[in-house]
């Protein structure tokens, strides 16, 4: 058996290793190839090329990568034509790998696509593309599953392997243990997993703790980075423009330091369901540039950019989309955090929101059903898939 992953993100790249291992426990010997990022390719990958490399956003990050994403979507292509895989595997990364699909489709090979893009959020008149496409919509959130049913579309709720990932990844208790045992508050910053994302927002995120600082002292700031180049770079921006902020820069630790803060400040992005499932009060911040802001206000059918907010339909998780002079939202963000710190009963009220969020969908074993679709769907087999029978069960 053969499969081929698309996949562009580096969350994806984390659900693809996971449901890569359940694959290849239940098929062993299976043949798995495409593009992916460096997990994948521990799990034996066979990297076409490593596309969680050039994860960006934006029209101006976009252009110049052009000529580039052409050329994998006719490596792909040639590939997908000689090698004939058993399926296609997409994960997020919508505006590639509707290529892929496309390429696939024309070959008669199924496409799956496993955490969909949330066009129910900001593109509803893509479903055509979906409908067009993709064979199989693998489905992370119950509404999400019950949106593509009302298009027409082939969909499993399999719930997120998010979830699946923190089981399988225990803390670690001698840091939780550490920073717990302080008195002083915390506040857990992430500045996001691309580094355009780094760029654009540790200003923003280096301001907001100088303020928040001055107004509480004793507060200990931890800053979670994806990369080590990220870490580097703001511990150099920290030395040159803050060099007696009460800060620790980590990377690998982005749980752990979830884990142990009072609050958070982050970056927009799949990191938001670890507060959720971590109950931590979180404010968002994503920094753009004129372009993508104003094609966000004329294609966005969605006020809330952040996930917890797309499920509650309201914010309880309060977002800046930040373009222009970020000193406005500066001051907001610095606000939310000092009331935060100043009153418990406030952040108890946020971490509670934050539970009943999670409610209908916080559970593991969504990378063991998805994997189990999969080979299901492949091989044809009149038995019921996991998923079906739990659903079965169920009713």
């Amino acid at each position: 058996m053969h499969i081929f992953f698309s996949v562009g993100e580096p969350s994806g790249d984390q659900h693809a290793a996971l449901l890569m291992s359940e694959l290849q426990q239940r098929q062993p010997g299976v043949r798995v190839s495409g593009f992916g990022g460096p997990l994948m390719e521990q799990h034996g990958l066979e990297s076409l090329h490593r596309l969680t490399d050039l994860a960006v956003m934006g029209l101006t990050q976009i252009a110049p990568l052009l000529g580039k994403f052409y050329r994998l979507v006719q490596q792909a292509e040639r590939f997908l034509a000689s090698e004939k895989p058993d399926a296609v595997v997409l994960i997020d990364f919508p505006g590639f790998n509707w290529w892929i699909a496309k390429k696939a489709k024309a070959l008669g090979i199924p496409v799956f696509y496993y955490m969909p893009p949330q066009l129910w959020a900001w593109a509803p008149w893509r479903i055509k593309r979906v409908q067009r496409f993709v064979d199989y919509v693998l489905s992370g959130l119950p509404f999400e599953r019950d949106w593509y049913e009302q298009h027409g579309v082939n969909v499993d709720y399999v719930g997120h392997p998010f979830f699946d990932e923190i089981a399988s990844h225990p803390l670690d208790t001698r840091f939780v243990d550490a920073f717990s045992s302080r008195s002083a508050p915390t506040v857990a910053i992430l500045p996001g997993s691309r580094t355009q994302e780094v760029n654009r927002n540790w200003p923003i995120m280096r301001d907001v703790m100088r303020r928040v600082h001055a107004r509480h002292p004793k507060t200990h700031f931890l800053v979670a980075c994806y990369r080590d180049h990220h870490r580097r770079k703001c511990l150099s921006d920290l030395l040159e423009h803050a060099p007696t902020l009460p800060v620790s820069i980590y990377t690998g630790k982005t749980s752990e330091i979830i884990e142990v803060a009072d609050c958070a400040l982050m970056v927009s992005g799949s990191v938001s369901l670890e507060m959720i499932a971590r109950q931590t009060p979180a404010a968002v911040v994503y920094r753009s540039d004129w372009l993508m802001w104003v094609t966000a206000k004329l294609l966005v059918t969605c006020k809330y950019i952040s996930l917890p907010n797309l499920i509650a339909g309201r914010e309880i998780m309060p977002e800046f989309p930040c373009v222009g002079n970020p000193g406005p939202v500066v001051n907001r963000l610095t606000d939310i955090l000092d009331r935060w710190l100043r009153l418990p009963e406030e952040r108890q009220r946020v971490m509670q929101e934050l539970d009943a969020c999670a409610a209908g969908f916080r559970e593991t074993g969504a990378t063991v059903r998805t994997a189990e679709l999969i080979l299901s769907r492949i091989s044809g087999a009149d038995e019921p898939s996991e998923v079906e029978a739990s659903e079965t069960r169920a009713a």
